[in-house]
This record gives C-alpha cells, sequence and structure tokens, in this order.
C-alpha cells in the first residue's frame, strides 16, 4: 500500500507537516520562482546615504548600478554575495537559511557586472578593472 493504510490516502504525518517544517522550502532556489526582492526595483547603494558617503569612491551612476538587498530578503543557497555594512567587506556563499537583517547591505553578485564587483571587494589588479593598458 502506499497510501499507508489510511482513508484518503494521508501519510501519518501529512497533517502536522506543517507545524514540524513551517518552511519546507526554505533555502530552496528556483529559479526565477517566488520573490525576488533584488530583481524587482530594489534600493540601490545611491539610495542609501550611509554607503552613499562610504563609497565615496564610486560616481552616482556607478551607485545606481549597486543594488542592496532589502531587510528581509533571503539570500539564495550557494548564491555569492557581499555585506557593505562591513568595514572590509568580503565576498561570501550563502547558506539556505540566511536572510538580510536591518544592519546589513548585502549585494548579490549576479545583479552587478564584472569590473563593478571587483572594485566593491577591493580587487586592485589593472586587468581586473579593465584598466590594463592596450597594446597599439
Amino acid at each position: 500500500m502506499t497510501d499507508g493504510g489510511r482513508p484518503g490516502g494521508e501519510r501519518p504525518n501529512d497533517a502536522w507537516q506543517h507545524e514540524l517544517d513551517p518552511e519546507t522550502a526554505a533555502g530552496m532556489n528556483y529559479d526565477l520562482e517566488g520573490p525576488h526582492p533584488e530583481k524587482q526595483n530594489p534600493p540601490t547603494a545611491y539610495d542609501l546615504k550611509g554607503l552613499n558617503r562610504c563609497l565615496d569612491q564610486f560616481t552616482d551612476d556607478e551607485l545606481k548600478r549597486i543594488p542592496v538587498l532589502p531587510t528581509g530578503s533571503r539570500l539564495e543557497q550557494g548564491a555569492t554575495y557581499i555585506d557593505l555594512a562591513q568595514p572590509n567587506p568580503r565576498e561570501f556563499t550563502a547558506m539556505g537559511d540566511m536572510t538580510a537583517g536591518p544592519g546589513n547591505r548585502y549585494v548579490p553578485k549576479t545583479e552587478v557586472g564584472y569590473v563593478l564587483w571587483n572594485r566593491l571587494t577591493g580587487v586592485t589588479n589593472p586587468e581586473r578593472l579593465d584598466e590594463a593598458r592596450r597594446a597599439p
């Protein structure tokens, strides 16, 4: 019997599953299924005045291209982020149970251009910043 021998095919734990695991899909990546606030008009480093002042080496146009996850946004498991609220931001890989808190300024790597991301993470290699001298 595949239905556990119960009326209606209900398995023994179905009635309690929500209480046992209220966020069954937490941390699961389903492509673009579900809310993705970082892709739907998120605030940018330009909009957040505290960041705006800390990132004074970036132009206004560049700051407008740096999306910052709103508080409460779930980070995608395995995705790469940087927290601009940290004094020396470093890349990290998110775990499935992570969310953006009020003190975080998470930027998803997938939403920032390569050169801009390298500048955010402190890369100084001219080739990686698209500043290498080109041969004539």
